[in-house]
Parts: C-alpha cells; sequence; structure tokens
C-alpha cells in the first residue's frame, strides 16, 4: 500500500483549504468552519454563565421591572 501522496493530491488539498476571497467553494469551507466555532462558543458560554448569549452580552434586559 502507497502512503505517499501524489503531487496531484497535495495540491487539491492545498487549494481546498486556500483563503481565497469570494463566492467560492473554499470560501464556503471557512465560512463552515468559522460558523461551528462561533455556534460552539455560544453554546458554551450559555453553559458555563447559565445565561443565554444576549443576556451575558448585556443587550437582553432580565425581563423584571424593578420599582422606584
Amino acid at each position: 500500500m502507497q502512503t505517499n501522496k501524489t503531487q496531484a493530491e497535495m495540491m487539491e488539498t492545498a487549494t481546498r483549504n486556500a483563503w481565497i476571497w469570494g463566492s467560492t467553494p473554499q470560501a464556503e469551507l471557512w465560512n463552515g468552519r468559522l460558523a461551528m466555532i462561533g455556534f460552539l462558543s455560544a453554546i458554551l458560554i450559555e453553559l458555563f454563565t447559565n445565561e443565554g448569549l444576549l443576556h451575558f452580552w448585556g443587550l437582553l434586559s432580565s425581563g423584571t421591572i424593578s420599582n422606584p
């Protein structure tokens, strides 16, 4: 069994992971990867702080009205 990659396979891998601007398959791969990181970070913030992401950033009130 041959374990060495051919030059064409190595170029395909390098091209697939390249950071190319515009609406390209490479851009969609990076978009998906960064979206997964963002989604995971939002879940982790909610798990460790016991409050929603918008509450954590102070963008949403607690829903209670305080009387003066």
